[in-house]
């Protein structure tokens, strides 16, 4: 980083000496000037020095002061509360009492009351004056002597105490001797090169150290241990306990007053090269960027949040927290300017004046009126801080949303700095900065009705909300804010549907939710917006009147239903897509709005209005229509009149819808009820009928009747089989014939009907294993046996039903006994003809005797493993004889018959049957006994 930037930059250092600016090329040091200078101010034209944050006040006219001689100029002044100390050329000390007034329009004034002056009789000029309120002694400096006197009768101390040798000299505001009743003085003594350090206390002086510096020093500052010198060619800090020092950067004392003038703990203000006032800790870093002042600067001075500096001809205010220069008031002739405990006097020969700081709200507001909201903010986070004047500290900061670190002085209140806030929001937004605007109402927690009431009908007409007095903008409305402008106030409404989604779930919401939710609903609904319907379906609190009428308007019919729908009036939303649906209102919201009236009458819990609108969802559409039945939740059918009884019966206009809702009883629900078995099956065998009726060709919906009548057939065993059956009878259904006669355990007629009616090989095949399904071996061998003979006996020779057989026997070996079949088979079939089925026939016999000598394997294998279980419950032999007794009722055993527990004991049978006595006994056992 080259050095002009590492000026500009400085205030951003840590630990890097300031010198490090200056020290290696002086050249770039300066030309850094113009760097830091553009970086504070080329983005804030002149116009912007229009803050009064000052007004001028005469303090002390040159007629109290000296009258008609002209020769009296002021040398040098000391406030302490209301005591203003002046001291003049010809050696004299005025002591005035400052008397501070303030005017109904607001205005402050200064009424001085002379109390005495005195001569001290040395005739030089009176140089310093320093007040030490705790030891009520005035420090008065002259012809480098520093003398004490009474701050009351201004009589130097009756000891004649008194420092000399004193060029000028500094009061420590951080002392560290820790002694209440004592005053730590710095003089830069007119010895070369040297500081001195005293403790004055009422009536004497001590000196504490003496130290020498590189150079002659010129001004000084003093914090604790730490001096801030100006010696002739540079600013240094100076530890005077360690003698360790610190390099700041270099300045030319031949071409300019040094100022070194402490501001806070640990750190200094000075005037550096080009113009600049130059903030320096004592560890030589600057924590806050530079503020550019006069080249000519005569004198400095802080009150928060500003530096006051003082040239030949103007006073000018600079803002600590931005770096700008907000104020300049023409001051001729002035050459004293100083700060005592926030008071800010400057003084020309001839007469002092304050500068007395307007109220940081009136100057807030004025930033505000124009419109400079960055100024505005930036001073008002920083009054509201309430850091102690001693401890502030700033991290350098060009955005106003950045925090401030410090503050001193004057502070605002939480309510005052909310409405600035708020404030500031509302020209952000007549700006349309709609992100800063949004930050700035949530930071200053606006009462978003505020916002809303600028857009014009967007609060419901029952709001009883006032604006904010005195308000907070000066807009009546959008419409003024925007002039009209269209792409503007779209803009404006966007922002505001963006903003009341974001803080209607946040306490900002809070008693508002009514307001917020139906200006939302009112913005949603002109703008067509897509999240209407997401407000709508989601909890809301929009209020239905003005929000129904406001839909109307814009008809936004759905919607409406929905806000009726949310209010609990279902008829009324029902209604009103009904006419949608109907084309008698016009609203393309859904095109499926059918299909929705469908699924919300499918959940709806009036079934009043479920049987009203049944009839017109089942006109539009069976099919669809039907699933306000089928897709109903079940608890719902079970509780009210909605039972499958009372469907069926309105579904009796509606065959498609009858259809659907059967085969949802008996194939989804799986009810088990005979009558809708059966109504589903006459349903399907009538629909067939009906085609076959109409057409000999086989069509697709034929096809999937017949299918699903066969598979209801099959599966089903609760419909009426005879009353089917009948039905069937004289028509060519030959397949669901035989499937009926199936059930009635006729299976003779069923193959009979399926190998020579339908000669449907295969189908008669499938009968055989459908038939048999979950039933045992023999049941399905005597179904396939069945099926052999009608094969084999056809009354007339039929070689299809010969090949059939011995398909059959082939693909079906294991379904058959081998040896009945043998006995069946003509002996004219070869051996190569049936060979599949014989080797199949053996294969699996084989297996079925392998299969049984392993089942007896392991049966034999487990009554072993019993059998040593067994052997091992009996443990060891228990030896029995006359002489044990029974250790319930001690008598001796007169048969072979015993309990014994686990712990040895032996008991009769009869007394371990005892509940009581065997409860007494297990007490003693940890385990279940064993009988013999």
């Amino acid at each position: 980083m080259s050095d002009t930037e590492g000026l500009g930059r400085g205030f951003q250092r840590s630990r890097a000496s300031l010198s490090a600016a200056f020290a290696s090329r002086p050249g770039a040091g300066w030309r850094s000037v113009t760097n830091v200078k553009s970086l504070t101010t080329s983005d804030h034209p002149e116009d912007t020095m229009s803050v009064k944050a000052f007004t001028l006040v005469s303090a002390v006219e040159r007629e109290m002061l000296m009258g008609d001689k002209n020769y009296i100029n002021i040398e040098c002044i000391e406030c302490c509360g209301k005591n203003l100390y002046i001291g003049t050329n010809d050696c004299f000390i005025y002591h005035f009492l400052l008397d501070e007034k303030i005017s109904t329009a607001g205005k402050v004034t200064f009424a001085a009351t002379k109390q005495l002056h005195k001569y001290l009789g040395l005739k030089k000029p009176v140089s310093e004056l320093k007040a030490a309120s705790a030891l009520t002694r005035l420090l008065v400096l002259c012809d480098n002597t520093i003398t004490l006197v009474n701050m009351m009768n201004l009589e130097p101390v009756p000891t004649g105490a008194r420092i000399k040798g004193a060029v000028t000299f500094a009061v420590n505001e951080n002392p560290v001797s820790g002694d209440p009743f004592c005053v730590e003085v710095c003089i830069i003594s007119v010895k070369r090169r040297t500081i001195q350090m005293f403790m004055v206390f009422e009536d004497r002086v001590q000196i504490v150290k003496e130290v020498f510096t590189p150079e002659q020093p010129c001004a000084v500052a003093v914090d604790g241990y730490y001096l801030c010198l100006a010696l002739t060619t540079q600013y240094i800090i100076l530890n005077y306990n360690t003698g360790v020092s610190q390099d700041l950067f270099p300045y030319c004392s031949d071409e300019k007053r040094p100022i070194v003038k402490r501001i806070g703990r640990q750190e200094f203000l000075l005037a550096g090269p080009g113009g600049l006032g130059m903030f320096a800790t004592v560890d030589g870093i600057s924590q806050r960027a530079p503020v550019h002042w006069s080249e000519n600067v005569i004198g400095a001075a802080l009150c928060f949040p500003y530096v006051v500096a003082l040239d030949d001809e103007f006073i000018t205010v600079h803002s600590m927290l931005d770096q700008q220069q907000k104020q300049t008031l023409p001051f001729k002739e002035g050459h004293i300017l100083q700060d005592f405990e926030g008071k800010v006097i400057v003084a020309t020969n001839k007469g002092v004046y304050i500068l007395v700081p307007l109220p940081l709200e009136k100057q807030i507001q004025d930033l505000l009126a124009s419109h400079r909201v960055e100024e505005a903010l930036v001073l008002a986070k920083g009054a509201r801080r309430n850091i102690p004047k001693e401890k502030f500290q700033v991290r350098p900061s060009f955005n106003f949303h950045e925090n401030i670190n410090f503050t001193v002085g004057p502070c605002i209140s939480m309510v005052m700095y909310k409405r600035i806030l708020q404030q500031a929001g509302f020209i952000q937004f007549a700006q349309l900065q709609f992100l800063e605007a949004k930050e700035l109402f949530r930071s200053g927690q606006l009462d978003v009705r505020e916002l809303i009431s600028l857009y014009p009908f967007l609060l419901p007409t029952s709001s009883s909300f006032i604006r904010s007095h005195p308000p907070l903008h000066e807009y009546a409305d959008l419409n003024q804010l925007t002039q009209g402008d269209q792409e503007k106030m779209t803009k404006c409404k966007r922002f505001l549907m963006s903003y009341l989604n974001e803080v209607r779930s946040t306490e900002v919401a809070n008693g508002y939710k009514e307001d917020i939710d139906t200006a939302l609903l009112k913005l949603y609904a002109e703008a067509n917006h897509e999240s209407l319907l997401d407000l709508l379906v989601s909890e809301n609190f929009c209020l239905l009147t003005d929000s129904a009428a406001w839909l109307e308007k814009h008809k936004k019919y759905f919607a409406l239903g929905l806000l009726y729908h949310y209010n609990g009036q279902d008829a009324a939303a029902l209604q009103l897509w009904v006419k949608i649906v109907d084309g008698d209102i016009q609203d393309s919201t859904r095109s499926d709005l059918y299909e929705y009236i469908v699924d919300f009458l499918t959940f709806c819990s009036d079934q009043d209005l479920v049987w009203k609108y049944s009839e017109w969802v089942l006109q539009k559409n069976e099919e669809v229509g039907v699933q306000i039945f089928t897709k109903r939740p079940l608890e719902e059918q079970e509780k009210n009149n909605i039972n499958p009884d009372n469907i069926i019966s309105c579904l009796n206009k509606y065959p498609k819808a009858r259809v659907k809702y059967l085969e949802h009883l008996v194939l989804e629900r799986k009810i088990e009820k005979e009558k809708y078995h059966t109504h589903l099956a006459v349903l399907y065998l009538e629909a067939i009928l009906q085609l076959k009726s109409v057409t000999t060709d086989k069509c697709t919906e034929t096809t999937d009747l017949l299918l699903k009548l066969r598979s209801l057939l099959q599966k089903s065993d609760l419909y009426r089989i005879h009353f089917i059956l009948d039905k069937i009878q004289g028509t060519d259904l030959h397949m669901e014939s035989a499937i009926l006669y199936g059930k009635l355990e006729e299976h003779e007629k069923a193959l009979h009907i399926l190998v020579h009616e339908l000669k449907d090989f295969h189908a008669a095949e499938e009968y055989c294993m459908w038939n048999s399904e979950n039933r045992d071996t023999q049941y399905r061998r005597r179904l396939f046996h069945m099926l052999l003979s009608v094969y084999l006996n056809p009354g007339t020779p039929d070689c299809a039903l010969v090949m059939a057989a011995v398909d059959l026997l082939n693909n079906h070996a294991t379904e058959f006994d081998a040896a009945l079949v043998l006995q069946l088979v003509p002996d004219s079939w070869s051996v190569q003809l049936l060979s599949p089925f014989l080797a199949g026939a053996v294969r699996q016999s084989i297996h079925t005797r392998r299969m049984t000598q392993a089942a007896l394997g392991l049966a034999q294998a487990e009554n072993l493993i019993y059998k040593y279980e067994k052997v091992k419950q009996k443990g060891t032999p228990i030896l029995l004889s006359d002489k044990k007794v029974c250790q319930v009722c001690q008598n001796p055993f007169c048969e072979p018959v015993f309990v014994r527990y686990p712990n040895g004991g032996m008991v009769h049978t009869h007394c371990a049957a005892n509940r009581h006595l065997n409860s007494n006994m297990t007490h003693h056992s940890s385990s279940s006994s064993n009988q013999t």
